[in-house]
Formats: structure tokens, C-alpha cells, sequence
């Protein structure tokens, strides 16, 4: 019989790598301390992801993701500092739809107050930037990380470039023309991806909590049934946080305040007003926000399905991830409810936008166990 190998391990030359959906990850020379380290590290950023997608909410329902009207990774993480560089940024913000439309008479006072929430907004992205770079680095450094999981730390670095791209293709679309507004599936790609980053960093920390033997032991006591189900839950939820970008991206929870008819009616009126067709999912504040709320009655309708089916299980652990699912579910669809009623207002918008989350994390952490049940979560 072969021996198994340990978390920690030497590997020859002529030794073959671990499988790359192991979660052996250093060799036998370094020690717990690293992998702890490592740990540390995914889960700061798992918390500055947090933070700042709760900032960039704040940032979209303050109106202040237009303030900045040029990209500069370097050179703008630094704010104006006299009056004269204050007045300059001033100056082109006065330039783009947004000012000329909306906020035309703006006080500087004003101006400052939204300035500070997009330059904390992009702050905190270079801070995550920073933090994953030093980090990563530095574990290639003293770490002897193998292959598989080093591709894996690469790809959130790789994810985190890609998602400050975005960022600013998101905001360039606000810039010009006769919008007041960023293009909403342009907010839709960048929340999106943050979500998927989020969702990265939290399996990964989810595996390295666990070893390679338990790991191994327990997906042989998968069911198929409960994958499924948490994979679904998954594709949905993603799906109805995209909705919810759109929503977001052109003010549609402001537009119908009763529920739960929509202007004392089931379907908005007016629909499909706008030519080609394909644009009213993106621009007709009716049709987004009817779309938006199918969608979540769909999502709840299946995590109590889900939730049901899966107290057919023997694995208290599992029901314990589903129950806590059922509740999130339940809570975010009434802030959401309470959301649009009162048209949105920052303080209750936030929430709704912070349950986002927590349903994304706690459908990840239960997909998890339904791939990976713990043996000793049986009940009797």
C-alpha cells in the first residue's frame, strides 16, 4: 500500500506533483507557520473584498463613482491638496453629462464630499492591489509553494488587475454623452467579477482548513443530489446579484414603490418601449426592476426547495449551512421588499446590498460541505 502523503512534503524530482485539486500545498521542509500565514493573508483580502464592494455601493448610491474623471493608477493616489488643484478637478468634473445635467450650481464643499468617496473607493482597490502583490511575493519567497496552488494565488492577483480595468471601462461610459449614469452592465461586470473574486479567496481558505486526507475521505461521501442543488443556488444567486447591478446602475428601485403589484399592476407599464428591444433589460427602469424581483422570487422559491430536500440528510453539518441559507434568503428578500418601498434610501439600500454577501458566502460554505460532508457531522 502507498503511503499518504501529508499537507507538508518533500517532492523529488522524480516524484510526481500532488493532483492540482489537492490541497497539499508546501513542502516538508517549511512549516504550519506558513500555511497559517497564507490563511492570514487570503482572508484579509477576503475582508478588504467585502469592504470595499460595501464602499462601492455607498460610492454608486451617493453618486459620487463620476468625481474622478481620469485614471491614474500612480500618480492618483494622491488627493488635491490646494485650492488651486482642488479647483482644477473641480473644473473637469463641471465637463462630463453628470455635473452639466444633474448637479449643475454644485458648491466645491459639495464636490469634495463625492470626490472623497470615489478616491476612498479607488484608495482601498490599491490597497488590495498592494496587498495581494507583498503577499504573494512574498510567499513565492519563503514559501515553497507548489505549482497547482501557486497558479491559484496568481489567478486572484491576475483577477484583482483585470476587475480595476473594468473599474474604469464602468466609469468611462458616464463620462460622455448625454448619461447621467455609468453604463449599468458595465456595474454589472464589475460587481460581478468582485463576487467572483470574493467567492475565489473563500474556497480557497475553505480548503486550506482542511487536509489533504480529509479532503480525499470525504468527497467519496458526496451525494450528487445535494451538489446539485448547491451548484444551482449558486448560478442563481450569482445570477440575481447581476440583476441587482442593473437595478443599481440606473436607479430602477426608485422608479416602482408599491409591492407587490408595480404601478398597481403585475408587469410595469409601458414595457419594451425602447428600440432595439434588447435594451430595455438594460435601460427600461420597469422591465429591470420586474426582472429583478422575478428573479429573487425564483432564488427563494429554490432555497426552500433546496432547504427541504436537504433535511432529508443525515449530515447535520449540511443542514445546519442550508438553514442558514433559508434565513438569509428570507431576511434579504424582505430588506429588499422594504428596499424599493421606500425607494431606495442609501441607509436601507446598503443592507440589502451587504445580504448579498452574506447569501453568497454562506451558499459557497455550503457548497463546500456538500462536496467535501464531514464523516463525524452524522446524527444518530
Amino acid at each position: 500500500m502507498s503511503k499518504k502523503r501529508a499537507i507538508f512534503q518533500e517532492v523529488s524530482d522524480s516524484e510526481k506533483p500532488i493532483a492540482s485539486n489537492s490541497v497539499g500545498i508546501i513542502e516538508k521542509n517549511s512549516n504550519e507557520k506558513i500555511k497559517n500565514t497564507i490563511q492570514l493573508w487570503l482572508k484579509t483580502l477576503f475582508f478588504l473584498i467585502v469592504l470595499i464592494i460595501l464602499v462601492g455601493g455607498l460610492t454608486r448610491l451617493t453618486d459620487s463613482g463620476l468625481s474622478i474623471t481620469e485614471w491614474k493608477p500612480i500618480t492618483g493616489a494622491l488627493p488635491p491638496f490646494s485650492a488651486e488643484s482642488w479647483a482644477a478637478e473641480f473644473n473637469k468634473y463641471k465637463q462630463i453629462p453628470e455635473y452639466k445635467l444633474q448637479n449643475d450650481g454644485m458648491s466645491l464643499s459639495e464636490f469634495k464630499f463625492i470626490y472623497w468617496w470615489e478616491w476612498g473607493h479607488r484608495q482601498l482597490g490599491r490597497v488590495i492591489g498592494l496587498v495581494w502583490f507583498f503577499g504573494f511575493i512574498s510567499l513565492l519567497s519563503f514559501g515553497k509553494i507548489q505549482k497547482p496552488w501557486r497558479l491559484r494565488l496568481l489567478l486572484i492577483g491576475v483577477l484583482i488587475g483585470v476587475q480595476a480595468t473594468i473599474g474604469w471601462w464602468m466609469v468611462s461610459s458616464g463620462l460622455t454623452g448625454t448619461v447621467l449614469d455609468v453604463a449599468s452592465y458595465r456595474l454589472a461586470t464589475h460587481l460581478g467579477l468582485a463576487f467572483i473574486i470574493l467567492g475565489y479567496i473563500m474556497w480557497f481558505v475553505l480548503l486550506l482548513g482542511r487536509s489533504e486526507t480529509f479532503l480525499l475521505q470525504a468527497r467519496r461521501n458526496a451525494e450528487p443530489k445535494f451538489m446539485l442543488l448547491s451548484t444551482g443556488l449558486l448560478h442563481l444567486t450569482f445570477l440575481q446579484i447581476l440583476f441587482g447591478a442593473l437595478v443599481a446602475g440606473i436607479d430602477a428601485g426608485r422608479s416602482y414603490t408599491d409591492w407587490p403589484l408595480m404601478a398597481g399592476q403585475f408587469f410595469p407599464p409601458d414595457l419594451f418601449y425602447l428600440n432595439p428591444w434588447w435594451r430595455n433589460f438594460f435601460e427600461d427602469p420597469g422591465l429591470v426592476q420586474f426582472v429583478h424581483r422575478v428573479s429573487g422570487y425564483v432564488l427563494f422559491i429554490f432555497c426552500v426547495y433546496s432547504w427541504s430536500s436537504i433535511r432529508k440528510s443525515g449530515n447535520e453539518s449540511l443542514k445546519f449551512a442550508f438553514n442558514l441559507i433559508f434565513a438569509i434568503a428570507f431576511f434579504q428578500m424582505v430588506v429588499g421588499i422594504v428596499t424599493v418601498m421606500y425607494a431606495a434610501p442609501w441607509e436601507i439600500a446598503i443592507v440589502h446590498q451587504f445580504g448579498a454577501i452574506l447569501l453568497w458566502v454562506s451558499v459557497l460554505r455550503a457548497r463546500f460541505i456538500t462536496k467535501y460532508p464531514p464523516n463525524n457531522a452524522l446524527s444518530k
